[in-house]
């Protein structure tokens, strides 16, 4: 039980990578809370795994339920160990001159202010404990982006900075800062990603350029986020880590 006594908060739980890391962090013994806009799926994805998990309907963009579900994690868990910005949006794969103003405000409130509102939720309480761990969920369209997601690539180009940066400033607190850079995976946004429809002729055209030859799996994510919230990384802190089948290299 590599998690076991500790307190959890997964944005964007209720399906996909969230749901994954959810799921791994309650089987490791921590109690989870999942925070999401879709508070039915959120409920169901909870009720699934178990007793150890709880869920909260909430907008990632506002900072009132933020704050909501920071005190629903805490009343959960008893405390608060554990953050994982993982919730996130895309507009669809377009020329960068196609995407509307309200699309462009939209996926930085989504992937970079939502940051921001749980820095400031989420730190005060972790430095009243003496620490704690967050993990921002980034991807390799920070460090090597695909053309015709311009402006979503500079959102994850921001949060894999942001991770480094809150590393640097929150060590003294003992709050210890890391990212995860996934490839892109078969989830509810891979249309919007690629900008075509899922079929298999056009997946291939993408998996060929992962040397490893697949997309990202929710147990991929999990499982790095896992070892970066259990004490075998208490001395990582400010990693970008990519989980990528070797695409950034």
């Amino acid at each position: 039980m590599r998690l076991a006594g500790k307190s959890a908060l997964v944005t964007g739980g209720a399906s996909g990578f969230g749901a994954g890391i959810a799921r791994l962090f309650a089987e490791q013994g921590a109690k989870v809370t999942i925070m999401d806009l879709n508070g039915p799926g959120a409920g169901e994805v909870a009720e699934s795994i178990g007793p150890a998990v709880t869920a909260i309907q909430g907008d990632i963009t506002s900072r009132a339920a933020t704050d909501a579900a920071v005190q629903r994690a805490i009343a959960h868990g008893g405390r608060l160990d554990i953050v994982v910005n993982n919730a996130g949006w895309t507009h669809r794969n377009k020329p960068m001159l196609e995407v509307t103003e309200e699309e462009f405000d939209r996926v930085y409130a989504i992937n970079v202010k939502s940051l921001f509102h749980m820095t400031n939720a989420v730190v005060p309480v972790m430095r009243g404990q003496g620490g704690g761990v967050i993990i921002n969920i980034g991807s390799t369209a920070g460090i090597r982006p695909r053309p015709g997601l311009t402006w979503y690539n500079g959102t994850k180009g921001a949060v894999n900075l942001l991770s480094r940066s809150m590393a640097v400033e929150l060590a003294p607190d003992r709050i210890r800062v890391n990212c995860v850079a996934p490839v892109m995976g078969a989830t509810g946004l891979l249309e919007s990603f690629m900008g075509l429809p899922d079929t298999p002729e056009n997946r291939a055209k993408f998996l060929a350029t992962i040397p490893l030859g697949r997309l990202s799996r929710a147990e991929d994510i999990a499982g790095a986020c896992l070892y970066l919230a259990s004490d075998e990384a208490n001395f990582v802190t400010g990693v970008v880590l990519e989980v990528d089948g070797g695409r950034t290299i």
